[in-house]
């Protein structure tokens, strides 16, 4: 069993690599639909999962509401 690293990337490498905006992978990453880490203010992409990603599409689906009620204090 190995155990390979996984190529992290950063947001502008990212970017430059797939042609794709910062901004849309930094949203990508905050809704989290891209696999990542954040190392304090930065942000590291697995460039596997996100190629992953790019090669199936936003196939994200939305959780259903809950009707909670809340108590207001």
């Amino acid at each position: 069993m190995t155990n390979e690293i996984p190529t992290m990337l950063t947001l502008k490498e990212a970017a430059s690599k797939t042609g794709l905006a910062v901004h849309y992978l930094r949203q990508s990453c905050l809704n989290n639909k891209i696999v990542h880490i954040r190392c304090g203010k930065r942000i590291l992409i697995n460039g596997d999962k996100l190629i992953e990603f790019l090669n199936i599409g936003d196939q994200t689906v939305e959780p259903e509401p809950q009707n909670k009620i809340r108590r207001l204090a």
